[in-house]
């Protein structure tokens, strides 16, 4: 099948969405499928002429097409997205389109409208979970589409996610659920032993406000009034990191809490080897890849509730779901003092295959790839 993808954002930024595309875009070109994605990010660089654009540039086995602009910040943006993506798709024919969207993604909606104009079957999976501020975008696209006969199938990442969308767009039809995929054989480790005395917990995550960074320093210092053995080590960076260090000094969490900055993968299951648990604060999720990369490595993971992340992780299965803050830190307190469902959590997660492997979602990929022709075809 001849695949084109179209993403705001891809390498060389590397966010869960362009990380996300690119695994699938990888295991489809594994798969015997012809795969190219389309991007309004540059590359390194200058911004590309159009037989540049309509030839594209191999990465991994991918073709990558640029229709980007040279603007402050690498913002990816471009003023002539549609009749760009016409031009691209009229020469590098394609029999299906996959959009993948977050809550403001100009160069994805903008794809849309050339789709709609070829008359190609496009599946558009939304990678976040959508509010107040999204609904009024998603639902004049849609209405638009509808009264256009778009064929446009549209998915999301999880359950929960679609459940939002549905309930924000009456008419869509039904939301598909297209989850993140994994290897889980990439992300299993040798575990180091670990001090009773203390309880080693870690998270994954851009510092971001979305993120909840100092929620979540808030939470350890709730959980360590109970039980002072616990401590935090989070992997990432962003522009709130400042903010969360300044605030682990001001409340005494400086001995407890470690920021490693980015870490590579290999960095990243050398801390999970020396941890116990995996927290995630967020409840934006709308499905939450590195809880999934933890919970592959055989650590048990601790979320709130109504997030994407439920979709794989099960209360008292996989880990523990919460329904507030304080239910996070009084999770982190249990888990501390009882070992034993400690550690038939950590068991269940190293002898248990997740749902959510590339074979399974690829197949899931393709139903959405045959829902969107029907549409097309109706």
């Amino acid at each position: 099948m001849r695949i084109a993808h179209v993403s705001d954002c891809y390498l060389p930024r590397t966010g869960g969405i362009e990380s996300q595309v690119r695994a699938l875009a990888m295991a489809q070109v594994a798969a015997g499928d012809q795969v190219r994605v389309i991007t309004a990010t540059p590359g390194h660089g200058g911004a590309p002429t159009r037989p540049e654009i309509l030839d594209g540039e191999q990465l991994d086995g991918i073709q990558v097409h640029r229709v980007s602009m040279r603007l402050p910040f690498d913002l990816p943006i471009h003023f002539r997205t549609r009749t760009s993506i016409v031009d691209l798709l009229t020469a590098n024919t394609a029999d299906v389109v996959h959009v993948h969207a977050g809550v403001i993604s100009p160069f994805a909606w903008g794809a849309l409208r050339a789709t709609h104009e070829l008359g190609i079957p496009t599946l558009v999976t939304v990678h976040s979970m959508w509010g107040p501020i999204a609904r009024p975008g998603f639902r004049a696209t849609y209405v638009i589409g509808r009264l256009s006969r778009w064929g446009m199938q549209v998915s999301a990442v999880s359950r929960s996610a679609a459940d939002l969308i549905a309930a924000a767009v009456p008419g869509v039809g039904e939301v598909l659920v297209v989850p993140n995929g994994i290897d889980p054989s990439s992300w299993q480790i040798e575990r180091m032993p670990s001090d009773d005395s203390e309880l080693r917990a870690v998270t994954v995550m851009r510092f971001a406000p979305r993120k909840r960074v100092i929620a979540l320093l808030r939470i350890i210092e709730l959980a360590r009034r109970s039980s002072p053995g616990i401590r935090l080590t989070i992997i990432g960076d962003g522009p709130d990191r400042p903010r969360a260090e300044k605030f682990a000094r001001d409340h005494g969490l400086s001995g407890a809490v470690t920021f490693t900055g980015y870490l590579d993968v290999d960095g990243i299951k050398s801390v999970f080897a020396v941890s116990d648990v995996f927290i995630q604060p967020s409840i934006k999720e709308s499905f939450g890849l590195a809880a999934l990369e933890a919970r592959s490595a055989g650590l048990p993971v601790l979320a709130r509730e109504g997030t994407g992340t439920t979709q794989f992780i099960t209360d008292g299965i996989e880990g523990l779901i919460a329904s507030d803050d304080a239910g996070l830190a009084h999770a982190l307190v249990r888990l501390a003092r009882d070992r034993q469902l400690l550690n038939s959590l950590c068991a269940h997660n190293v002898s248990t295959t997740p749902a959510e492997t590339w074979p399974a979602v690829l197949n899931q990929v393709r139903l959405g790839y045959g829902a969107a022709m029907d549409r097309m075809g109706n």
